[in-house]
């Protein structure tokens, strides 16, 4: 599969609750750039799918953003903790509250 994206994504595991309307799944991120992010677990929503996200800093600031699923991978139970991950790729379509806190983490990112 060709790599669609304009930037590039940088490893960060960062706590996160997502979902559609009220129901909230708790997560970890793999990597995230400004574009988008990578849901690691076994909670997929399909292609096309919009979601609310919320990302829990390490300092505990929050940043709340919408985006849509652009894909997933499953992976079987046994897979998983032999460094297989499955999840989902998420493009943000608007940060609805601490847009300046997410563009700094992926700036000091792209620094290191």
């Amino acid at each position: 599969m060709s790599d669609k994206r304009d930037s590039k994504r940088h490893r960060k595991r960062l706590h996160v609750r997502f979902g559609v309307d009220t129901q909230r799944c708790s997560s970890l991120t793999e990597d995230i750039s400004p574009e988008g992010l990578f849901i690691q677990g076994s909670r997929l929503f399909n292609p096309g799918t919009l979601v609310q996200v919320d990302l829990t800093l390490n300092d505990d600031s929050m940043v709340s953003l919408e985006g849509q699923v652009m894909w997933g991978k499953r992976v079987p139970r046994g897979l998983s903790g032999r460094g297989v991950k499955g999840g989902m790729g998420i493009k943000i379509t608007r940060i609805t509250e601490g847009a300046d806190i997410y563009a700094r983490l992926c700036e000091e990112l792209t620094c290191k």
